[in-house]
C-alpha cells in the first residue's frame, strides 16, 4: 500500500472475508469473473456505498515499527516454553523429574537417571545446549522489557502516554498495556463501541433464519493478539478489581453457573473491558468502580 502510494497510485486494501460471493454449490469461478466483480464493487465503493466491503486501514511505517518490541517478546516467550519443554522431555526419557529446573541444571553433573547412573554424555550435552538457548532467550526478554521501561520513563508520544495511563489500573501491567496501545489504541480510530469490539473479534455472530435461531460465538475476525490478551485480562480484572461495576456484573450473571457459563461470561467481560479501556485512553473516563492511581505509574 505504501509503495503504491509513493508512486501516486490510489489503492484500497480490502478484507477478503467481507467480499460477497455466490452461494451456489457449483458456481463459476475464474480470474476474469473475480476481476469483474472486484471492479464493480470498487465502483460502488467510490460512489459512497458503505456496505460493499470492509476496508483495512494500513498503519504507517512508524506505527508498524512500534509493534516490533512486543511482538518480539511474544515470539521469545513461545521459544522459552519450547526450550523448557524440550529439557523436561529429555529428562523424562530417563525417568528424571526435576523440581526447580534452574537449580537442577546448575548441578547437572550430579544428576542421576532411573538406575542411579550419570546422564549419558550425548544427552547431557544436548540438555546443556538447550539450557544455553533458554538462558539467551530469557536475557533477550529482560532486555526488551528494560527497553520498554526506559521508553516509558521518557514518555512524550501519545502512544506512550496511553501505555502509562493503562498501567495505572490495578491488574494491568506494562506488557498488556503495551500490546493494547501499540496494536490497537495507538493508531486505530474508532467511532463507537461496536467498532472496538468488532476490530478485536469479540462481537457475537447470531444466526437467525426462519425457525433456526442460535448464537455461533464470537466472530474471531479481529486482531488475535488483542483478543487473546483481553480474555486473559478479563480474568485478572475479576480478581484484582472485584469492586468494579464490571466485576460485580460478572458475579451476578455468571459466577453461580458452571465452568462453561463462566467461560462465556468472561468473553463478555473481555469485550466490555476493552470498550471501557478505549473510553479511558480516548476520553479519560475511568471504568466505574475501578481502582486507578492517577498520580504515579504502577507499571509492573
Amino acid at each position: 500500500d505504501r509503495l503504491l502510494s509513493q508512486f501516486g497510485i490510489e489503492n484500497v486494501v480490502v478484507d477478503a472475508a467481507s467480499m460477497k460471493v455466490d452461494r451456489r454449490a457449483r458456481r463459476a469461478k475464474t480470474d476474469k469473473i473475480d476481476a469483474k466483480r472486484l471492479l464493480a464493487d470498487l465502483i460502488r465503493h467510490h460512489r459512497g456505498e458503505k456496505d460493499v466491503w470492509k476496508v483495512v486501514r494500513v498503519p504507517s511505517e512508524e506505527q508498524e515499527d512500534k509493534r516490533r518490541l512486543h511482538r518480539n517478546v511474544e515470539r521469545l516467550k513461545k521459544e522459552k516454553t519450547q526450550h523448557r519443554s524440550r529439557v523436561f522431555s529429555l529428562l523424562a526419557t530417563q525417568g528424571v523429574r526435576p523440581g526447580n529446573l534452574k537449580v537442577f541444571l546448575a548441578e547437572l553433573d550430579a544428576a542421576r537417571i532411573w538406575d542411579g547412573k550419570p546422564l549419558p554424555p550425548a544427552l547431557k550435552a544436548e540438555i546443556e545446549r538447550e539450557w544455553d538457548r533458554l538462558r539467551l532467550v530469557e536475557e533477550q526478554i529482560r532486555a526488551i522489557t528494560k527497553e520498554q521501561r526506559e521508553q516509558l520513563k521518557q514518555a512524550g508520544s501519545p502512544e506512550l502516554e496511553k501505555v502509562k495511563l493503562l498501567t495505572r489500573l490495578r491488574g494491568i501491567g506494562l506488557d498488556s498495556s503495551w500490546i493494547l496501545v501499540m496494536e490497537f489504541f495507538g493508531w486505530r480510530e474508532f467511532k463507537n463501541r461496536g467498532e472496538v469490539g468488532g476490530a478485536a473479534g469479540l462481537v457475537g455472530t447470531p444466526y437467525d433464519s426462519g425457525s433456526s435461531e442460535r448464537e455461533q460465538g464470537i466472530s474471531k475476525a479481529g486482531n488475535p493478539l488483542v483478543r487473546t490478551r483481553m480474555v486473559e485480562l478479563a480474568w485478572l480484572w475479576i480478581r484484582f478489581q472485584p469492586h468494579s461495576e464490571l466485576s460485580q456484573w460478572f458475579q451476578r450473571r455468571f459466577a453461580g453457573g458452571g465452568s462453561r457459563l463462566r467461560r462465556a461470561g468472561i468473553v463478555a467481560v473481555a469485550r466490555k473491558l476493552l470498550i471501557a479501556l478505549w473510553h479511558l485512553v480516548e476520553h479519560g473516563v475511568v471504568p466505574q468502580g475501578a481502582v486507578i492511581d492517577l498520580t504515579e505509574s504502577s507499571a509492573s
